[in-house]
């Protein structure tokens, strides 16, 4: 058995449609959901799955073992980020290694860094007039959007394209796509 902690700071879509993956298999499971913000729409969507959750504060994250050992506690094998917007500590990083991956709505290593998510991203590629964009999903380091990539996928960005329906077109790679690649990085895992 697999264990998979999930981290995530908003809705939720990503790790629903992961642990909806995962729910036949097995030899996965999705031990817990941490998130960062108490009022997430993330932690309805865990409540309805019934897996657990553990909510954490920037304190709790950085400056003490609280949030480590609890992934300590519950055997995690890999930490996916799924729309978790914070670097992940030291001490987590240097337990885990590669085991810890996330997924970034666009094509790394272009609009990547900090504060480029959601939105920024969508329409920082739009106003570059690239006419592709996409999803990469990385091995996790000390750096926002600078690990070691796994996987992309592209989309077309339409000039009519506006940073609402290229979300949209990047959902729909992220959902096919994240289940699968995380499926292949526990494969690997001994």
């Amino acid at each position: 058995m697999k264990n998979i902690a999930i981290f995530a700071s908003g809705s939720g879509t990503n790790a629903q449609r992961i642990a909806e993956f995962f729910t036949s298999n097995l030899e996965v499971k999705i031990t817990r959901i941490y998130c960062n913000k108490p009022d997430a729409y993330v932690l309805t969507r865990a409540g309805n799955l019934n897996i657990p959750t553990y909510v954490f504060s920037r304190s709790d994250f950085y400056h003490s073992d609280r949030v480590f050992n609890q992934l300590i506690q519950d055997k995690t094998d890999l930490i996916v980020l799924a729309g978790f917007l914070w670097l992940v500590p030291d001490l987590i990083l240097s337990a885990f290694g590669k085991r810890i991956i996330n997924i970034h709505p666009a094509l790394l290593p272009k609009y990547g860094g900090k504060g480029m998510y959601g939105h920024h991203v969508h329409q920082a590629v739009i106003n570059s007039g690239d006419t592709e964009s996409g999803i990469t999903i990385h091995f996790v380091n000390e750096k926002y959007d600078d690990g070691d990539i796994i996987f992309q996928a592209r989309c077309r960005v339409d000039k009519s394209d506006t940073p609402e329906s290229l979300d949209a077109k990047i959902h729909e790679l992220e959902y096919n796509h994240f289940p699968v690649i995380i499926q292949k990085v526990i494969d690997t895992l001994s």
